[in-house]
């Protein structure tokens, strides 16, 4: 059986090819026909056509094609079809079809888009290499180096060679040449596309496999490049593919609105013509129906469908300020829902796209959403990248409607450069790092399932594109990369915050990095970590020191910190500088967050004051030796003390300096009142300590536990403050805080 007959989405079921983006039916227009692949199969067959002339079976990629580059040399295209056809003679498809209707099916959707004629040429020969004897060498010969670069980055890697990691490595390899020449992702969009179009003839278990694939990889990808014609269509075939009932549902829901006598959308558009006519604006109105996916969406968010959901009013014009000019006149004529009002063209979005949105309502009730763009606005959001025409071409070389898209895209990181956006850079740099093909695949679905960005600008003037619910952990792995291990704290917006702190869009970030060249990652901060190269930085660490990352009663215990790790917990330590020791040992300088001098009996060593305990004079104390000549000092007392000699590590003897000032973490448990934490830091202020930090846990059963980092002008004054905090009416225990910890 034919794969039109199986796919629930070929020509003869409403589609995204059948109708205007998949929604409802189009507006009557003159239409491109349908080109019959069997008969370009039959003509394929024939043999290759005469050298001075095109071959009959390109002549509608020829047609597309020169409707967005009418000086467009076709000449490449002859020959490539000529070697495509005669490489691939005698291979059929699984539908029954000449294998060459594939790659020409492919090329047209391409040209459709406007993509230039390099892109074309690739896209023809894009299975030889990978299905036929033409070496990547023949076609560097005959095409040039663009086009040889182009067909490898889409040819697969062998399953003899790679097994199971093929289909990982495979789109590792195309990612990394879509990083030099992002036409390699367009021609692989393409080429998923039509297969997606076709893929009723393969069995359920392999449809289903292909259609998850292209869900979590293949939509997201064609989502940050702006090809939002693939993208859609895409995201309708893998609908009907793993949800079949949902998709027969939608279905149903657009035949039945198609056949109602009335249509409220498009009585709006008349109405918009006729407001935009009498303001002498120049303007194209048209309705543009939901496709399936998003029709959908519409009915699971609003319940009950009317007759203006199943579509949006999309109004083109010539320049940006007309764009302005509709709003307000649709404002000012019409009824606006304020609230569905979102200007993409003053602050665009990542993947290109530029419009303003808008919503008029109806006396009747209907609300109708309005798309308001310019043409080239328009192309850009259909076509994405494709857009561009060559990307690569100077701008005096390369003269297509693309280029007012170009100049319109400096602005930020993310689009100063659209063949190399910021989220791509990112993808690059993280893979590169990835250990092994499965840790690859898993991420990259991971990576691509974030769907937003936010920008945190840094400190030094720069920014840092993230995904929204990112954390001060992502931003200091984004902006250090490895050395990030270091990372202290950070101030968010002027204020201390913990590396946890979830960023916001606009935020300004200061990460503080201490110099200690033992300083290591925490286990804590893979669950804050939200990127990544965050993520596979710390787990790389983590993996390679095996002995700090394992707590002593056992794997997984929640708040364990390696040794190492434990002053991580203490935002800002850079705010006080360590001070010598007197025996000549020498104590960290980001990693003595009290100012008090620990002496230790081990010459030359470096002294941290552990976090998990927070010793101050006159405290009595002890010491371990850790990684990189480092000791660590604790309580006596401290749990961590007693887990550690336990397992038979050595104690080297410690003793406190002449120094008074320390720092210390108080944990103060009370019952939940008004006021309480004003009281609290009132209390702390008259005792002539200074706050560092601050942390206030959520209410439970009516309790409420503050915790607090101080800066104390005199150790010895310790007792007195605790006394003063308990002294707070509703305060019932403070205490010093005890953090678990690793052994290391």
């Amino acid at each position: 059986m034919s794969a039109e007959a199986t796919n629930p989405a070929s020509p003869g079921a409403v589609t995204s090819t059948s109708l205007e983006q998949g929604g409802t039916p189009a507006p009557r227009r003159r239409a491109r026909p349908r080109i019959d692949l069997r008969r370009l199969g039959r003509a394929a067959f024939l043999g290759s056509a005469a050298r001075d002339r095109l071959p009959d079976a390109i002549g509608h990629v020829a047609e597309a094609h020169r409707a967005h580059h009418p000086d467009a040399d076709l000449e490449p295209l002859r020959r490539a079809y000529v070697l495509a056809e005669s490489s691939h003679r005698g291979q059929m498809r699984k539908s029954g079809e000449p294998y060459i209707t594939h790659p020409l099916a492919v090329t047209l959707i391409l040209a459709e888009l406007g993509a230039e004629t390099t892109t074309l040429t690739a896209s023809l020969l894009h299975d030889t290499v990978e299905d036929t004897d033409v070496t990547l060498d023949q076609v560097g010969e005959e095409f040039g180096a663009e086009v040889r670069f182009i067909v490898d980055g889409v040819t697969k890697l062998e399953k003899v060679d790679y097994g199971a990691a093929a289909e990982p490595e495979t789109f590792r390899k195309m990612l990394v040449a879509t990083g030099n020449d992002v036409r390699v992702m367009s021609i692989k969009l393409a080429d998923r596309l039509h297969n997606m179009r076709t893929l009723g003839v393969m069995r359920p278990e392999k449809q289903e496999r292909i259609a998850k694939v292209t869900r979590d990889v293949l939509i997201p990808l064609a989502e940050r490049l702006g090809v939002q014609a693939l993208k859609t269509e895409l995201e309708d075939l893998v609908f009907a593919i793993l949800h079949p009932e949902e998709y027969r549902h939608t279905r149903e829901l657009i035949l039945g609105n198609a056949s109602r006598e009335d249509d409220p959308l498009a009585e709006i558009a008349d109405e918009v013509r006729a407001v935009l006519r009498d303001s002498g604006i120049q303007a194209e109105v048209l309705i543009r129906p939901r496709h399936f996916v998003s029709l959908h969406r519409t009915a699971r968010k609003r319940g009950t469908l009317r007759g203006s959901d199943f579509g949006r009013v999309l109004v083109l014009v010539n320049e940006d300020a007309d764009c302005y000019g509709v709003l307000g006149e649709l404002h000012t004529c019409m009824t606006p829902v304020v609230s569905e009002f979102k200007d993409f063209i003053a602050v665009p979005k990542f993947n290109l796209y530029q419009s303003l949105h808008t919503a008029v309502a109806r006396k009747d009730g209907q609300v109708a959403e309005v798309l308001i763009r310019t043409h080239q606005m328009h192309k850009a959001a259909e076509a994405g990248v494709i857009a561009l025409g060559n990307p690569y071409a100077p701008p005096s070389e390369e003269q297509s409607d693309s280029d007012g898209a170009r100049a319109d895209l400096a602005g930020d990181g993310e689009r100063v450069d659209p063949t190399r956006p910021g989220w791509l850079s990112r993808l690059l740099d993280w893979q590169e790092a990835a250990p092994d093909p499965d840790t690859f695949w898993s991420t990259l679905r991971e990576d691509l399932a974030q769907d937003r960005e936010i920008t945190v600008f840094r400190a030094d003037g720069g920014s840092l594109g993230l995904p929204e619910g990112a954390s001060c952990v992502d931003a200091a792995y984004a902006q250090y990369g490895e050395d990030a291990h270091a990372c202290i704290g950070a101030r968010v917006n002027g204020r201390l915050a913990t590396l946890s702190t979830v960023l916001r869009d606009g935020d300004t970030v200061q990460l503080l990095m201490g110099q200690d060249p033992a300083s290591e990652p925490s286990r804590e901060w893979l669950e804050h970590a939200h990127t990544p190269v965050a993520r596979i930085a710390i787990q790389r660490w983590l993996a390679a020191h095996p002995t700090h990352d394992e707590p002593a009663d056992g794997p997984g215990t929640p708040g364990d910190l390696p040794e190492a790790e434990e002053t991580a917990v203490e935002p800002a330590r850079e705010a006080v500088g360590a001070r010598p020791a007197q025996d000549g040992s020498k104590p960290a300088p980001d990693a003595s967050p009290a100012a008090a001098t620990a002496v230790v009996d081990q010459p030359g060593a470096t002294v941290r004051l552990a976090g998990c305990c927070t010793p101050v004079p006159p405290d009595e104390v002890t010491g371990f030796a850790v990684r990189g000549g480092v000791v660590t000092v604790h309580r006596v007392e401290c749990a961590g003390v007693a887990r550690m000699k336990a397992t038979g590590r050595a104690e080297v003897g410690v003793h406190w300096g002449d120094t008074t000032e320390a720092r210390v973490t108080l944990v103060a448990e009370s019952f939940g009142r008004p006021h309480l934490l004003a009281d609290l830091t009132e209390a702390i202020a008259l005792e002539g300590v200074a706050i560092v930090s601050a942390t206030v846990e959520p209410p439970s059963q009516q309790r409420v536990r503050h915790t607090y980092t101080l800066q104390l002008p005199d150790a010895a004054h310790l007792p007195a403050l605790m006394r003063a905090m308990r002294n707070v009416p509703g305060v019932f225990d403070v205490s010093r805080a005890q953090h678990h910890v690793a052994v290391p």
